[in-house]
C-alpha cells in the first residue's frame, strides 16, 4: 500500500490530467449539451494529455464501461453513461474521471450545478464538498481510516443527509482501484490505519434522502432507492505525517 517516490511522481502526474480534465469541462455544462458530448470533450482532453481513460474498457465481470466517464445526473449516484440525454436548467451533474499515464492512476469526481438549481441542491452539494474535506483533515500517517470515515458521516448526517454504504473510497495506484477500502460511515471494528507514503481516494456521495441505492438495468448505473438526488466529490491524496498532498486539486 506504501508507493515509493517513483510511483507517487506518476500518480501525482494521472492526477493532475484529473484535476485539469474537471476544472475544463466546466465551461460546457449548460443546458442543450448531451452527456456524450460531455465524455467525447473528458476524452480528448486526457489523450491530449499523453494519458489514457482509465474508465473506458473497465471490467467487473463480464461488464465492460464503455466510455471515458462516469456522468451521473440528479438522483444517478454513480458510474452513469454517457448517451443522448440532454442537461437541462437545474440539475446536478457528477463527473467522475479516472486516468492512467505512465502505468499509475489517478481518480477524481466533482458535482456541479447547471445554471441555477434549486436551494435544496445547492445545500447537498455544499454539505457533500464540506464532508469531503473535513474527512481529508483525518486523513493522516497513523490516524484510523475510521477517523476519516466518521467525520464524513457525522457532517452529511448532521445536515439530515445520509451518506452511500454500498459504495466506498480506495487505495490507488498501479490498479484503479487497490486496498485498503474507505468507507464514508464508521464501521465498528475496522482498525486499519494510514501509513506515510499511501495514496487513497477518498470519495462521499452523499444523497438527499435514503443511503440506499440500487442499480439499474444497464447493471452499472447506481441510482437513490427513493429518487432524490445525490452528489459525489472525490479527490485522490498521498498520505503524510500532516495534511495529506491533494493531488487531485485544481490549479
Amino acid at each position: 500500500m506504501v508507493k515509493t517516490a517513483g510511483e507517487i511522481d506518476a500518480i501525482r502526474e494521472s492526477s493532475s490530467i484529473v484535476a485539469g480534465v474537471l476544472s475544463y469541462i466546466a465551461k460546457f455544462l449548460k443546458p442543450g449539451i448531451t452527456t456524450l458530448e460531455i465524455d467525447n470533450l473528458v476524452e480528448d482532453f486526457i489523450l491530449s494529455k499523453g494519458g489514457i481513460p482509465a474508465f473506458k474498457g473497465y471490467k467487473v465481470h463480464k461488464n465492460v464501461f464503455p466510455a471515458s466517464s462516469c456522468i451521473s445526473i440528479n438522483e444517478e449516484v454513480v458510474h452513469g453513461i454517457p448517451g443522448e440525454r440532454k442537461l437541462i436548467e437545474g440539475d446536478i451533474v457528477s463527473i467522475d474521471v479516472g486516468v492512467k499515464k505512465n502505468g499509475y492512476y489517478g481518480d477524481g469526481a466533482k458535482t456541479f450545478a447547471v445554471g441555477e438549481v434549486s436551494p435544496a441542491k445547492k445545500k447537498l452539494l455544499k454539505i457533500a464538498e464540506e464532508s469531503l474535506y473535513l474527512g481529508l483533515e483525518n486523513a493522516k500517517d497513523g490516524n484510523f481510516i475510521n477517523d476519516v470515515s466518521l467525520a464524513i458521516q457525522q457532517h452529511v448526517e448532521a445536515a439530515g443527509f445520509s451518506v452511500v454504504r454500498d459504495l466506498v473510497g480506495h487505495g490507488i495506484g498501479k490498479q484503479l482501484h487497490e486496498e485498503p477500502p474507505i468507507p464514508n460511515y464508521y464501521h465498528n471494528g475496522y482498525r486499519t490505519k494510514f501509513k506515510e507514503g499511501m495514496t487513497v481516494a477518498i470519495e462521499p456521495m452523499v444523497n438527499y434522502g435514503t443511503y440506499k441505492v440500487k442499480v439499474l438495468s444497464d447493471k452499472w448505473t447506481y441510482v437513490t432507492a427513493d429518487g432524490k438526488p445525490s452528489a459525489h466529490f472525490e479527490h485522490s491524496v498521498l498520505i503524510t505525517k500532516g495534511q495529506p498532498e491533494i493531488l487531485t486539486k485544481e490549479e
